[in-house]
């Protein structure tokens, strides 16, 4: 009886894969365009319910009622460089066009250093874009007098020009900087924000809404910045440890209470910690709290 033999079956190697053909990126960064869009309609949604409605004029007016106009009895007084002799705390009063050099000729090194330079030439774009636009936005951004306010409210100072330094720095920062010690300087930077930010809500010098501004307008500026760079340059995932979001939004928190407290009443310290914190959340969302977005994977066939 004659025996057929079975055809010869392929060799088995170790670690090769019976499925169908491998996705050739499947990590590819896609476009994140939405953040982008998001900032942008938030920017303007506080735009046109606190300066163009009247309900929103009256109700920050209101807290320019609460104690005293200047802003001595903030507890942040003695470092805001109005006292004299004082030095400012970076970037308030004079202290805010060498922050910016500074800042700027920082990212410059580090790009150069790190060689990483579509994230370099995005980050000095988050810096100019958000600090020339502040100009732009705040010269021609109309704020009607609708609830006839006294005149010396009537001065446009939105969006926050001290509020946009560090939120815009904050975030060119973490695109130069090795992805290992980005949160760690995610950290520092929404710490610093919410230092600045609260302080310049209790000060007098600007509204919430103005503080609020500069903050989205530096994230929506983030947001353009990376959708337009290259898929292999744009930020990917940003992994930290688990306690650290806890602790960097908790110190924040007590950061911009400290920084918005006055001596004369408390509700105009609680709304201007309370704005402080709100940026420093956003800002920390937008740096190392988003996820990442990935380009969906090829099904693999089967076999």
């Amino acid at each position: 009886m004659t025996q057929h033999d079975s055809p010869a079956l392929p060799a088995h190697r170790p670690g090769a894969s019976t499925q169908g053909p491998a996705d050739p990126s499947p990590s590819r960064t896609t476009r994140p365009w939405r953040p982008a869009l998001l900032y942008t309609l938030g920017f303007l949604t506080v735009y046109l319910l606190a300066i163009c409605t009247p309900w929103g004029q009256r109700a920050e007016n209101a807290l320019f009622g609460l104690g005293k106009q200047g802003g001595e009895e903030a507890w942040i007084y003695p470092l805001s460089g109005a006292a004299y002799g004082s030095t400012p705390l970076p970037p308030m009063e004079l202290s805010a066009k060498p922050t910016v050099v500074v800042g700027l000729a920082v990212i410059v090194v580090l790009t150069l250093v790190r060689r990483c330079w579509w994230p370099g030439c995005a980050a000095l774009g988050i810096v100019i874009l958000t600090t020339g636009g502040k100009e732009v936005l705040k010269s021609n951004l109309p704020r009607p007098d609708l609830v006839g306010a006294p005149e010396n409210l009537l001065d446009q100072g939105f969006p926050s020009g001290h509020t946009a330094i560090p939120a815009a720095l904050t975030l060119a920062a973490v695109l130069v900087v090795s992805p290992r010690i980005r949160p760690y300087i995610a950290t520092v930077g929404v710490l610093w924000l919410a230092c600045i930010a609260a302080a310049s809500a209790t000060m007098g010098g600007h509204r919430p809404s103005e503080v609020l501004g500069a903050t989205l307008l530096a994230c929506a500026c983030y947001g353009l910045a990376t959708w337009l760079l290259p898929p292999a340059a744009a930020p990917g995932a940003t992994r930290s440890p688990r306690a650290l979001p806890v602790i960097t939004l908790t110190l924040a928190l007590a950061i911009a209470l400290a920084s918005g407290a006055r001596n004369d009443t408390l509700t105009r310290s609680l709304v201007s910690g309370a704005t402080g914190f709100i940026c420093a959340a956003l800002v920390w969302y937008a740096a190392v709290g988003r996820p990442a977005h990935t380009a969906r994977r090829t099904r693999p066939a089967r076999g």
